[in-house]
C-alpha cells in the first residue's frame, strides 16, 4: 500500500477509482478527467447503470485509460460530520475493493474521495480511507495506490500510512 502523487489516469493498474457523481456521467475534478481521458465509451456505459447512490460503488470497462477497470463511488458532501458522512465515506472504499476482489483484481488506485468539491476534509478523509483500506486488505490482500493530486495530500497521506505500520 502506497500512496503518490501523480494523475490517477496515467496509472496502469487493474482498476482506478472514480469519485463520481450519482448520475455517473461525467463532472469537474477526477470525475471529468477519467471521462476525458477513457474516451466517449465510458460515458455511454455509464448511461446504461442507472447512477449510483452515495457510498455505493460500480464498475465500468476502462476504454483508453491505461486502467482494465473503472469503478465509480459517489462519496458524501461534507455537512460538518453529524449526517453520517464518516460510514458513507468508508463505504466508498469498502464497496469499491468489494468490486475488485469480485472481479479478480489485484490493483487498485483511489483519489482522495470526497475531498474536493464535496468539501471533505481531507485529513479527516484520509484517516477513514487508509483505515477503511488497512482492514480490509488483511483479509483480501490487494495492491493499494492512493493517488494524490497535491503534495499536501501525499503529505497527509504518507503521514496516515506511517502511522498504519
Amino acid at each position: 500500500m502506497k500512496a503518490v502523487r501523480g494523475d490517477i489516469t496515467k496509472l496502469a493498474v487493474d482498476a482506478i477509482v472514480n469519485a463520481a457523481n450519482s448520475s455517473l456521467l461525467g463532472g469537474g475534478g477526477v470525475d471529468g478527467a477519467i471521462h476525458r481521458a477513457a474516451g466517449p465509451d465510458l460515458f455511454f456505459e455509464c448511461r446504461l447503470l442507472g447512477g449510483c447512490k452515495t457510498g455505493e460503488a460500480k464498475i465500468t470497462k476502462g476504454y483508453k485509460l491505461p486502467a482494465k477497470h473503472v469503478i465509480h463511488t459517489v462519496g458524501p458532501v461534507w455537512n460538518g460530520g453529524t449526517r453520517g458522512e464518516a460510514e458513507k465515506l468508508a463505504n466508498c472504499y469498502r464497496h469499491s475493493l468489494d468490486l475488485a476482489v469480485e472481479h479478480s483484481l489485484t490493483s487498485i488506485a483511489f483519489p482522495a474521495i470526497s475531498t474536493g468539491i464535496y468539501g471533505y476534509p481531507i485529513e479527516e478523509a484520509a484517516a477513514i480511507a487508509v483505515r477503511t483500506v488497512v482492514d480490509y486488505v488483511r483479509e483480501y490482500p490487494l495492491d493499494v495506490t492512493f493517488c494524490c493530486f497535491s503534495a499536501k495530500d501525499l503529505e497527509i497521506y504518507q503521514a496516515e500510512l506511517a502511522t498504519e505500520e
